[in-house]
C-alpha cells in the first residue's frame, strides 16, 4: 500500500496494480504493438485498475478515495500528480493528446457501483458500459492514433460486449460481492432467482438467461467487428486480438454448458488463435 499525505485511504501499490495485468481476461497490451505504444496501454491500465480498486477494495470511504483519485487526474493533466500510477500515466496524457472524458467516466463508472448493485434493464446495464468499459476503447484508438466518431462507435460496440462477456463469466464473483450484473429482466424473463445464483452449479434458468446474453454479446461483437476492417499493420491485429479474445470466451462459456457458477471456463491458446485467424481473415467492409 502507498500512503500518500493527501490522501483518505491507504491507495494500492503499483506493483500490486500491474499485476492483475497478466491475469486479465483480455490482453491489455498486446506484443505485436510497438514498445512505446504498449507502454502508454500499460499507463492506462494502471490508471484503469487503480480506479477499480478504489471502487471495490477501498477501506472507509470510497466516494472520498475516488474524488481524490479525480484531483490526481487533474493533477496529472497538470503534470503534477503524487501517486506513481498517476506520474506514470501523465506522459500518456500528453503525448497522445487524451481527453479526460473517458478518464472521468471510468471514475463515475465505479461511484455508480457504490450506489448501485443492480440494472433492471438492458438499457441500464448498457448505459453503465459506457461508463465502465466504453472509455478503454476510445483511449486504445487515441493512443493508436487512430480515434474518429465511426471508429469511437464501433469501438463501443466491441467493448461493451467484452464487458457482457466478463459479466457472464464473473456471475458468481459478482454476487458473492453483492452484485448482479445481469439485466433483472431477463433473470425473470427466464424464471432464474436469488437461489440460482447461489448454487454450485448453474440451474437450466440460468443457463437460458446465460444462453441469451452470450448471444446478445456476440451480435454486439460482431456490430464492431467492422472497426477491423479500417485498420492496418499491428493496430489491426491488436484490435484483432480484443474481439478474438471476446468471441473465444463466449465460445468457451457455451462449451461449457453456460455453467460459469464454478468459474470463468477457461480458453486453450489454440482456440484464441483460431478465434484470431478468423476475425483477421473475415471479409472487410467498407465504410458506410
Amino acid at each position: 500500500m502507498t500512503l500518500l499525505a493527501d490522501a483518505p485511504f491507504l491507495a494500492p501499490a503499483p506493483a500490486a496494480v500491474m499485476a492483475r495485468a497478466q491475469t486479465e481476461n483480455f490482453p491489455v497490451a498486446s506484443r505485436v504493438l510497438p514498445r512505446a505504444v504498449r507502454g502508454h496501454l500499460l499507463a492506462i491500465y494502471g490508471y484503469a485498475r487503480l480506479v477499480d480498486e478504489l471502487g471495490d477494495s477501498a477501506a472507509g470511504d470510497r466516494l472520498a478515495a475516488l474524488d481524490w483519485l479525480e484531483g490526481e487526474l487533474d493533477a496529472a493533466f497538470e503534470r503534477r500528480a503524487r501517486h506513481p500510477l498517476l506520474v506514470r500515466l501523465t506522459p500518456t496524457l500528453h503525448e497522445c493528446d487524451l481527453d479526460r472524458g473517458p478518464f472521468v467516466r471510468l471514475i463515475e463508472a465505479n461511484r455508480l457501483d457504490q450506489r448501485r448493485l443492480s440494472y433492471a434493464s438492458w438499457e441500464e446495464l448498457r448505459g453503465y458500459c459506457t461508463l465502465s468499459a466504453d472509455p478503454v476503447g476510445e483511449l486504445v484508438l487515441g493512443v493508436l492514433g487512430l480515434a474518429s466518431p465511426r471508429r469511437i462507435a464501433l469501438s463501443d460496440r466491441i467493448c461493451t460486449a467484452l464487458q457482457l462477456t466478463e459479466h457472464c463469466q464473473d456471475v458468481a464473483e459478482d454476487h458473492r460481492a453483492g452484485r448482479v450484473y445481469l439485466p433483472l429482466e431477463d433473470l425473470e424473463r427466464f424464471g432464474a432467482g436469488a437461489r440460482d445464483l447461489e448454487a454450485a452449479h448453474a440451474s437450466e434458468a440460468l443457463r437460458a438467461v446465460l444462453a441469451f446474453e452470450v448471444a446478445r454479446a456476440r451480435a454486439l461483437l460482431d456490430e464492431g467487428a467492422p472497426l477491423i476492417g479500417e485498420l492496418h499493420g499491428r493496430a489491426r491485429i491488436a484490435i484483432g486480438g480484443f474481439v478474438a479474445g471476446g468471441r473465444a470466451a463466449l465460445a468457451a462459456i457455451e462449451r461449457a454448458g453456460y455453467d460459469v457458477l464454478p468459474g470463468p471456463p477457461p480458453v486453450a491458446r489454440r482456440r484464441l488463435l483460431g478465434a484470431l485467424a478468423r476475425t483477421l481473415l473475415a471479409p472487410r467492409v467498407r465504410p458506410g
